[in-house]
């Protein structure tokens, strides 16, 4: 099939394209730091975190694959092929962000982050596509890592709101409240509202996407001739067959994945449980100091992110991905054994890096080997790498929390770090230029 040839982006038109990452990551961090404490605020048991969380795993193995088809098969000289698809999420999003801490009850607080996820699933995999669409393949390294950047800034100023706004509207003397979310918490949740719409607006307005090629528009119109049915399992078959013809990295990726992100949803839920325990914390300075974690590792992303361009091309992205990954293992082992709240922000340096790996390279890795014709559909399989590890931990971490790790945060800890170690050594079998090849071949 023949791709119109795509021009090479300036620094800052990469900049603008990936602004609208930041409301994004600013939704998401609220969801890594701020959703599980709002859970706990309203009466949930630690052992329940891991299932309340499965909105995510399941809104993500449904909605981004489809959206992805379902995009690569999209075109409108006005509002574009991906666009239509991340502001709509943005919309979603928003909505749910500003009626989150305002939730009655945790039932309600539960489907609230079920439509957060849609939302948010919805923008997330065609803004992915989005990228990769716009750029040639030698930029493609700078414009995920941009975005790894984006990634970073968002969750970093999240979780600045929540430990600030804790210090500055909470009062002293008022003790935590089952059934009750503190006022101060509601801040962070208003301005996240705000921002997923205004950043994602940024991005649509100032950067135009490229037309299809002829032969592509060919095929969008003879998808859109077809009947309604036909049309709406068009997207299902296109993700079955994307799977049965799926490169071989991407299953060696899988593997890597299954390690990575169930480690991080246990270190999302239970670090703030870990903070209760070892530093004697009461809830509201757990989520606040598990904020501090989180800026402080997202601030690292972003000063990192860019740097990882220039080592991945010296040293190899399998190299730098598994040292990243390595790295995040230690320092999930040495945060359990460190007491004092400044002290324990220091592991965080090396989780930060391996964030960035995680928010970058794989993608970039992806985008190289996969069909340009079919890059959404792929990078939505990537995403189902991504939530089917998540679910397996929202259906399984919460009975071996209580019955195997004998119901210790502590643990919790250092089985995730287990895990990501696990990851580091599967990832030595990626190799994107035996994968190109392999294609070709």
């Amino acid at each position: 099939m023949n791709f119109i040839k795509k021009p090479s982006l300036s620094f800052w038109q990469i900049f603008n394209m990936n602004v609208g990452f930041l409301g994004i990551q600013f939704s998401f961090g609220l969801q890594q730091t701020a959703i599980n404490p709002v859970f706990l605020f309203l009466g949930a048991s630690e052992d329940m975190l891991p299932i309340l969380n499965i909105a995510g795993p399941v809104t993500g193995l449904v909605i981004q694959p489809i959206i992805g088809a379902i995009s690569d098969k999209t075109w409108s000289p006005r509002f574009g092929r991906r666009k239509p698809f991340f502001l709509i999420g943005a919309i979603i999003g928003s909505l749910c962000l500003f009626a989150f801490p305002l939730s009655p009850a945790l039932w309600f607080a539960v489907g609230l982050l079920w439509i957060l996820d849609v939302g948010n699933n919805m923008a997330m995999e065609p803004y992915r596509a989005f990228v990769g669409d716009k750029l040639p393949e030698k930029q493609l390294s700078l414009g995920y890592q941009m975005q790894s950047l984006f990634v970073g800034a968002g969750i970093v100023l999240a979780n600045a709101s929540i430990f600030l706004f804790q210090d500055w509207f909470s009062v002293d003397d008022v003790v935590d409240v089952a059934g009750s979310i503190p006022k101060w918490l509601y801040y962070s949740f208003f301005i996240g509202a705000f921002l997923s719409v205004a950043t994602i607006l940024w991005s649509v307005l100032k950067t135009p996407e490229i037309p299809p090629s002829e032969e592509e528009l060919e095929e969008i119109k003879v998808h859109k001739s077809l009947s309604f049915g036909r049309r709406f399992n068009m997207p299902f078959l296109e993700i079955t067959k994307a799977i049965k013809e799926m490169p071989s990295f991407m299953w060696k990726l899988s593997a890597v994945y299954l390690f990575q992100w169930y480690a991080l949803f246990v270190y999302w839920q239970f670090i703030t449980p870990l903070f209760m325990s070892t530093m004697g914390f009461d809830l509201s300075g757990a989520a606040a100091q598990s904020a501090k974690m989180s800026t402080t590792y997202n601030i690292t992303t972003m000063v990192v992110a860019l740097a990882l361009v220039p080592l991945a091309l010296k040293f190899g992205s399998k190299k730098v991905y598994a040292a990243s990954l390595f790295g995040t293992g230690f320092a999930l082992f040495a945060i359990p054994y460190i007491s004092d709240p400044i002290y324990v922000l220091f592991p965080m340096v090396l989780f930060g890096i391996g964030w960035a790996a995680m928010m970058g390279i794989p993608y970039t890795m992806v985008s190289k080997i996969v069909p340009q014709d079919r890059r959404g559909v792929y990078m939505g399989i990537l995403n189902m790498m991504i939530v089917i590890p998540m679910g397996i931990e929202t259906l399984t971490f919460g009975p071996i929390f209580k019955n195997l790790l004998g119901g210790n945060a502590v643990n919790a800890i250092l089985f995730a770090g287990v895990f990501f170690i696990l990851a580091a050594v599967f990832s030595l079998r990626l190799n994107v230029k035996a994968a190109k090849e392999e294609e070709i071949g």
